[in-house]
């Protein structure tokens, strides 16, 4: 499975972009994920206004490794197709902030590959947000201290 593209970028997400790197004459099917800022959060008290994406400096590097350990898992015949970005910087309520798109011949492959790409994404790529809250209250996540 080609990964066609992989990012960690602090320019702003382009979904056609993604889109057409993945799409080719085989692809049936076409699944995207599109992460966006909100502005609410269980982790906060109040509106959340930004969030500050930190990154690792092998984050870039890391993204790919990710996206390429999900495709030899799920996809060890290499018939989808990946591209995915994470933006870092500071980004205001509706800005994308991931965006993932997995084309394929047939849904349920490009389903469950984008489902875990996602995940391993969320969970792996070593990325921290700040967010801001409208009273000005900041608070961090993602920073791996909880069982410290």
């Amino acid at each position: 499975m080609p990964v066609l593209a992989a990012h960690v970028t602090d320019a702003p997400l382009d979904l056609p972009a993604l889109l057409t790197a993945v799409e080719d004459a085989r692809s049936g099917a076409v699944v995207n994920f599109v992460g966006r800022i909100r502005d609410h959060d269980p982790e906060a008290a109040g509106e959340v206004v930004a969030i500050d994406y930190t990154a690792h400096p092998d984050a870039p590097r890391l993204i790919g490794e990710i996206a390429g350990r999900v495709a030899a898992d799920l996809d060890p015949a290499g018939e989808a197709r990946i591209a995915v970005a994470h933006r870092i910087g500071r980004l205001a309520v509706g800005d994308l902030a991931l965006v993932a798109c997995v084309a394929s011949p047939h849904r349920a492959l490009a389903f469950a590959v984008c489902a875990e790409l996602v995940e391993a994404v969320k969970r792996d790529l070593p990325i921290w947000k700040q967010q801001f809250e409208a009273d000005g209250r900041q608070v961090w996540s993602n920073l791996g201290l909880a069982d410290a």
